[in-house]
């Protein structure tokens, strides 16, 4: 059997707009949607988890983690978009802002990373852990602009709002480690 790359986008999340976006943390049913997927046999062969230094993923990886016997790896590099010019956006404005990151990849909208620099920081961060992967299945537990942009890469197409996640997060998509081919597009985490 190949061995996988699975990207999972952490699930929801308490919104606090007092609280730097970075630091929310997940909330009950994020949690709830976590715990749930814990005995699914497809993660016993995953000997990696990778977990993005924001508070939310890093729960996830977590909960994840320690019902299969690992140790999360904090990677710095593979936190959101980096949006902290305008901090919390209330939803309408965001989607707003967001599908602007998307269609000018090239350009900094309101100050956020652009989506080029996005795309290439969480590329090479995830190209560092395959190769020095020793064997099993990899975790990446982030979020769903930088995963779309990863998705993306390995679907050879430029980056658009096409492939988006679906809203909410708690989806991941598989890639062969074999063929560096995707399995499958965003799926729930309940199909993990």
């Amino acid at each position: 059997m190949a061995n996988l790359l699975r990207y999972l986008s952490h699930p929801q999340v308490k919104v606090d707009a007092d609280v730097p976006v970075p630091d929310w943390s997940l909330s009950s049913i994020g949690r709830a949607r976590t715990e749930a997927i814990c005995g699914s046999a497809s993660l016993q062969n995953t000997d990696l988890v990778v977990s993005s230094n924001e508070r939310k993923a890093i729960e996830t990886a977590k909960i994840i983690a320690d019902s299969i016997g690992q140790d999360v790896v904090a990677a710095e590099r593979t936190h959101e978009n980096d949006r902290s010019a305008t901090g919390f956006l209330l939803p309408e404005e965001f989607e707003e802002v967001a599908n602007l990151f998307f269609m000018h990849p090239e350009q900094s909208v309101r100050g956020w990373e652009r989506a080029l620099d996005a795309q290439a920081r969480i590329v090479e961060e995830t190209n560092n852990f395959i190769r020095h992967r020793k064997s099993g299945d990899i975790l990446m537990v982030g979020h769903g602009g930088v995963g779309t942009l990863l998705y993306l890469h390995f679907i050879g197409v430029p980056i658009s709002r096409e492939h988006d996640q679906p809203a909410g997060g708690g989806n991941f998509f598989a890639i062969s480690l074999d063929t560096f081919t995707p399995l499958h597009g965003w799926c729930p985490m309940e199909l993990i």
